[in-house]
């Protein structure tokens, strides 16, 4: 099919003819069946389909946390079909922040431990003194020491927000991070995600089932059984 990136805009995502395969009980199960697509530099998607359609499995093949099964893809100049654990382990260090549905913060560590983690990682000495200024740019500088379990859903999700953006990756991958927040507190996540992204233009995939939401970014790339099935600029959200 044809896709729409944005000619002007360098790729910084190039997919070409991506599959993924998962055995089960009954055979192997495929799930992608030749996915292609670029996405540009400092570019906005929101990906919708039903659940079941591939949207996380390919935002776990974007993020280098699942292999493809066949196919081609570049992230930010990295094949990552031809790295090795390690090197996929340091791309997502340096390239990619992730934000999830339910948060996957450490319970036995502190907002401030959880959003130093990927500095440390890295070896950043200034790890601690760059995520308390993350957290205090997301309005949590009064929660530091604060652990996940004494913070509401939103404030938890904000630690997520600041730990995906700490080491300024080039690539932010969301997935359904309002899904477990009532709607007004996920509105007000979904703006500070949207306020980063602009201040530090940063490329943002967004998986959603919200058209809303994804009518907030510039392309809406919707999956069906497997597959792109339509790849374009989002509508305007009429006025309510």
């Amino acid at each position: 099919m044809d896709n729409a990136p944005n000619p002007s805009v360098r790729p910084l995502i190039v997919a070409r003819d991506l599959t993924f395969e998962v055995g089960g009980s009954a055979g192997r199960v495929n799930i992608l069946k030749g996915v292609g697509l670029e996405i540009g530099e400092g570019e906005a998607v929101g990906i919708i389909g039903p659940s079941g359609s591939g949207k996380t499995s390919l935002l776990m093949l974007l993020a280098g946390l699942e292999r493809a099964s066949g196919g081609y893809l570049t992230v930010a100049g990295r094949e990552l079909g031809r790295m090795s654990e390690d090197e996929l382990a340091r791309f997502r260090r340096e390239e990619v922040g992730i934000v999830f549905q339910s948060f996957h913060l450490v319970p036995t560590m502190t907002a401030l431990e959880n959003v130093a983690i990927p500095l440390e990682f890295a070896g950043d000495e200034h790890a601690f003194t760059r995520a308390e200024a993350a957290l205090k740019a997301v309005g949590l500088g009064h929660r530091l020491n604060h652990y996940p379990g004494q913070l509401s859903g939103g404030e938890q999700q904000r630690v997520a927000v600041a730990r995906a953006f700490v080491a300024l990756p080039r690539v932010i991958l969301a997935d359904e991070p309002t899904g477990n927040l009532d709607r007004a507190t996920g509105l007000a996540v979904m703006d500070l995600l949207f306020d980063l992204r602009a201040k530090y233009g940063t490329t943002l995939i967004l998986i959603t089932h919200d058209p809303a939401l994804a009518a907030r970014c510039e392309r809406q790339i919707r999956i069906e059984d497997g597959r792109i099935t339509s790849d374009t600029a989002a509508l305007p959200l009429a006025a309510e």
